[in-house]
């Protein structure tokens, strides 16, 4: 079955949207089968504390199997630099933006710190550069709210690295080897502003320590047949069972060791052959079992999307969480984002609401291009951020929308119009609703549709989204 709640996403690359889940994911048996059978639910809890390194690691392995950079892949050391934003023929990955330009990379810290420096950034452009561990923890995050506009030159080490760096040099920490540095710089999207943005990817530099201050190119990245580079990375996580996934994590914690915090859950997981370290002793699993724990394991984390008390908000039809980028052992909340929103950033650098109905009746009524809907913002009560917000469109598969204006989100970018008492109407519909409210129209198709709002740098004090201080309206049908 299809993830019918992929609607709630959290501002990755979209990179697992489009993968589906086992039958058997909402369908928990009401009788418990394996009541009694500890060593079977310690295995489930292992499989949901090892779901993001396996997934980051199968992810990495799919984006970095090329020769050189091309489009949202590059080689392990490369600089991927993704120059404009898709169009509506664009179906490679769901949920696409059309506000920042990715700058990314995968590095390995493990034999040596990795050095990472970006520009100056000039006229306020509001960027980041969050750098996540193997077990997607934001463990740091450069950029406009942490460190300012200005440039940065930075020395990402992996565990227990001691050393001296050059000076000027900052020291940032990895908790693991495997790091993902996931930038986004703000772009409008005009012709001039691709090219300023260009120039910066273009500075932003990327090498190991050892080369650090010397000419240096990164080799070319090589090529394995034998990675899968067609099946959704999530499928390919899911259709593992319990002895394949369990070798896999085994092997990734030699490099990407739990936390201290970890310990009671290492402790468990010695009674199943995972030990930080060492191989997986798949004597310690009973084979029975070795089909039904990844499907448990998957139903439970789904369940906590469907039954999550607190973690997931659902306010005027808008879904959304703020508990995500830093989980310490709150391990169902980080497997639940790395499912549905690999690469999430920290609630203080961004929030995405998702809509994929209207506030109607107990279930709510599915957005159609064939009505005519709006939201209105009161006067002064305009998306409170210190970055950008935006409210972008897509069709029921996560797509962009062809309209005969170009126009896949709506933000302050565009000269919106207010009403003679202040307030904004954002109209939402097929047809243009007329010369004068273009500015203020996001076109949709004539059928089914998404709504993803974009707050990045939501404001910490009242209003905010952070704490419920503001609230998003809902969208109304005309």
């Amino acid at each position: 079955m299809k993830i019918s709640r992929r609607a709630v996403s959290f501002g990755g690359m979209g990179l697992l949207a489009a993968s589906t889940l086992p039958a058997r994911a909402f369908d928990l048996p009401i009788t418990d089968p394996f009541e009694g059978d500890g060593d079977f639910w310690t295995a489930v809890e292992a499989y949901i504390y090892g779901y993001p390194l396996v997934t980051m690691e199968m992810t990495r392995r799919v984006v970095t199997n090329v020769e050189k950079p091309e489009g949202s892949k590059g080689p392990m050391g490369h600089i991927i630099k993704l120059r404009e934003y898709p169009d509506a023929s664009f179906t490679a990955v769901t949920a696409p933006n059309a506000d920042t330009l990715y700058t990314t990379a995968f590095i390995d810290v493990g034999a040596e710190p990795w050095v990472f420096s970006f520009p100056e950034m000039k006229d306020d452009r509001y960027f980041l550069f969050p750098m996540l561990d193997g077990w997607t923890t934001v463990f740091q995050v450069p950029g406009s709210r942490t460190t300012g506009q200005g440039g940065q030159v930075v020395a990402i080490t992996g565990p227990g690295w001691e050393g001296t760096l050059p000076d000027g040099v900052v020291e940032y920490k990895s908790p693991t080897s495997l790091v993902w540095i996931l930038g986004r710089i703000y772009c409008t999207g005009t012709p001039d502003d691709y090219k300023a943005v260009h120039a910066i990817q273009d500075e932003c530099t990327l090498c190991p320590l050892s080369a650090h201050g010397k000419p240096w190119t990164p080799p070319p990245g090589k090529v394995d047949p034998s990675i899968d580079m067609k099946t959704a990375v999530r499928d390919q996580v899911n259709r593992m069972d319990a002895v394949e996934y369990f070798t896999l994590l085994g092997e990734l914690m030699k490099t990407n060791p739990p936390t201290a915090a970890d310990a009671e859950m290492v402790e468990k997981m010695a009674r199943v052959g995972l030990v930080p370290g060492q191989d997986f002793d798949k004597s310690k699993l009973d084979t029975r079992f070795v089909r039904q724990i990844p499907e448990i394991a998957v139903g439970r984390i789904m369940l906590h999307f469907k039954f999550s008390d607190g973690d997931l908000k659902n306010i005027n039809g808008w879904g959304f969480t703020t508990k995500t980028g830093v989980y310490g052992t709150d391990y169902l909340q980080r497997a639940l984002v790395t499912a549905i929103g690999l690469g999430a950033n920290r609630p203080q650098d961004a929030v995405y609401p998702t809509s994929t109905k209207m506030k109607e009746g107990l279930f709510g009524r599915a957005y159609d291009g064939a009505n005519k809907y709006v939201i209105t913002f009161p006067k002064g009560q305009m998306p409170p951020v210190r970055g950008f917000w935006s409210i972008t469109m897509y069709n029921d598969k996560y797509f962009f929308v062809e309209n005969p204006i170009n126009r896949y989100s709506i933000s302050a970018r565009q000269n919106l119009k207010a009403n003679p008492d202040g307030s904004i109407d954002l109209h939402i519909q097929h047809q243009s609703p007329g010369a004068d409210k273009e500015e203020n129209w996001l076109p949709a198709p004539a059928g089914k549709f998404v709504l993803m709002m974009r707050l990045y740098w939501p404001d910490d004090s009242p209003p905010s989204i952070l704490d419920g201080s503001w609230v998003i309206p809902p969208v109304r049908k005309v």
